[in-house]
Order: structure tokens, then sequence, then C-alpha cells
């Protein structure tokens, strides 16, 4: 896979940007260079809902694009509250930090299009000032099995470790525990992976934005989120990749792991353990339907294949994302106009 485009040597971003729900932003209908929609000026409104792991990169999109009349309403609900109102169809389009599975595909009777829209890291975040964790597979899995129980048994000062996971049905604890199943045999045989699962510890936390809020509220907490909202007293662990090497969960090393996952035709695929960079890290999708987006359809092409214009993808990395390989790029544009009335 070619290396993502245009991306820069930096440290994961500490995001500003205020999240929110349902905020209303005015998106611009640019003509040129951005593919898709054709060229003067479209109005209306689009509403989507989903993953609250990449709700920052998209505001900011957002934000960016703000000229028109063309507003997109974007919820951050989870991935799961995402996919069920695409498949109820009370939403334009759909985001989830997990491609859809069979049974779901099934129940959308227009079809369903899966775009691979941005890409990045899932931290293990903690809230413990003057600790650096250095975290082998076998220790990430058992923080979160319980087995180890104080920041002591890691190196650092004597602190009870309290766990913190999403309490919401969310992509990002998709893949989050597939990777933990991937590092641990225990874990793989015990709790499992999926979008929920029962949690032998700790306490529960509504989206990205809810745990990071509960991490650094609480010293000594441990938990997982996408890097951007790593900020303030949290810090992000070094995790030990399938090499056996240590690795942050900066653009760099989230980049050197994307770039050796085949996405295959369908742009849907995975790999929970990479043997290069860090080794937690996933793409994340927006959802669309392939029929009756009726006048909707050229609103839908123009937002997308605007966001994945390299003008927009250079962005990623300073917002504590990874840019997408540009044959990525070119099959996701090609994804998104496949999409009809």
């Amino acid at each position: 896979m070619a290396s993502p485009t245009r991306l820069h040597r930096r440290p994961f971003a500490r995001l500003a940007l205020p999240l929110g729900l349902g905020a209303a932003m005015a998106l611009t209908a640019c003509g040129g260079g951005s593919g898709g929609g054709g060229g003067g000026q479209l109005t209306g409104t689009l509403n989507g809902a989903g993953a609250s792991f990449p709700s920052s990169i998209y505001q900011s999109w957002f934000q960016q694009l703000a000229s028109t009349g063309l507003k997109v309403n974007y919820q951050s609900v989870g991935s799961g509250a995402g996919v069920r109102q695409f498949i109820a169809g009370t939403v334009d389009f759909g985001a989830s930090d997990a491609p859809m599975d069979a049974e779901d595909l099934a129940k959308v009777s227009r079809g369903t299009v899966q775009v691979p829209m941005t890409a990045g890291a899932i931290a293990v975040a903690y809230n413990l000032p003057g600790c650096e964790l250095k975290l082998t597979q076998a220790q990430v899995a058992d923080v979160f099995l319980g087995k180890i129980k104080n920041f002591k048994e890691l190196g650092c000062a004597d602190q009870q470790i309290n766990v913190v996971y999403r309490s919401d049905g969310s992509g990002t604890t998709y893949n989050f525990t597939n990777s933990l199943a991937a590092f641990s045999e225990a874990w793989k045989s015990g709790p499992g992976a999926g979008k929920a699962v029962a949690w032998p510890v700790g306490v529960g936390a509504k989206g990205n934005e809810g745990v990071a809020a509960n991490l650094g509220q609480n010293r000594g907490s441990i938990g997982y989120v996408e890097t951007s909202f790593v900020k303030g007293d949290l810090q992000a662990a070094a995790v030990q990749n399938k090499n056996g090497d240590f690795a942050k969960p900066d653009s760099e090393n989230a980049s050197k792991a994307l770039a050796a996952i085949d996405l295959g035709p369908d742009l849907i695929g995975s790999d929970p353990n990479p043997s290069a960079g860090y080794p937690i890290v996933t793409f994340t999708w927006i959802l669309l339907y392939k029929t009756g987006n009726d006048e909707k359809a050229e609103m839908l092409k123009k937002v997308f294949n605007t966001t994945l214009s390299e003008e927009f993808q250079s962005k990623a990395p300073t917002l504590g994302y990874v840019s997408l390989p540009a044959e990525v790029i070119t099959k996701a544009k090609a994804a998104v106009d496949s999409i009809g009335k």
C-alpha cells in the first residue's frame, strides 16, 4: 500500500475544538478540484450520525467548508447508534469505525456503500503525571482484564488503576477489543471482541468524549480513546507491536501500521495487530445509500469528494488522524461517485 498522502511527522494533536452533538455546520459546495457534484452551488441540508472516533476531524472539515447554504448536521452518537439510524433510514449518511456486517447490510433495502474517510490510532490513555507507560501486549490485556491493579506493577508510582471503558455500542470498542483478542488468548476466550463487551472491571462512559472527560477528572484512571482526545493531564502509553517494538500512537507510527493493512476490494479490511508502527489502529467509514438519495445524491458526492481531496486529507495529522494513502483515496472517490438518486 502506498504511503499516506502528505503525511507530516509530528505528534498527535491536542485538539482544542469544542465537540457538540447535532451542530449544524455550513459547507461550501465549491467547484473545481474536489470532485463530484459538478459545478455551481448546491443548497440543502444533510443529516448524519455515528462514530465519535472521527468527530473531531469531521467537525473541523465541515467548519472549514462553511460559506454557503449547504449544511450538514452530524451527531456524534457512537458507531452502534449510527448504524442503527442508517438502517432505519432516519439519516442521509451514517458513520462507523467498524464496517457493517452481512446481517446489518441485508437490512438496508437501498444498498450500502462503505467509504473509508480517515484513519487513526486508538490510544491507551491514562491519568498519572510523572508516569511514562511502556506496555507489552500482555500488559495491555491484563490491565483491562483486571489482573494488573496498580501502576506500581507497571513501573510507576503506587496508585490504584481505575479502568474506564465505552458504555455505548462503539466502533472504537470494536477495534480496541479486536486488538486485545489478538494480544491475549485470555481476552479472546473471555470478554472477546465486539462493539460492546462484558468488561471484567471498570466504569463506563459514553463516547470518546465521555471516556476522556472521566479519565481527566480521575487520577489513576486508564482507558482507550482516539488520540485527539488525549490532552490536559492525559498521556498515551507506548504499546508493543507484533515485532516487539514499542511505539507511541503518533501520526508516523499510525501511518506505518495502516500502510500494512489491505482494505480489499470492498474497502473494509482491517488488521488488529500489525507488525509495524503502533499496533492499535483503524480506518473509519462513511456509510452511504447506494440508491434512493434523490436530490441529495449530488450534495453527498460534493461533500465527501471534497473531504477526500488532497487539501483536506493533508490536514489530518494536525488533528490527530492519518491521511489516507493515495490509492485508498482513488478507490474511495470511486465509491462515493457510485451512489445514485
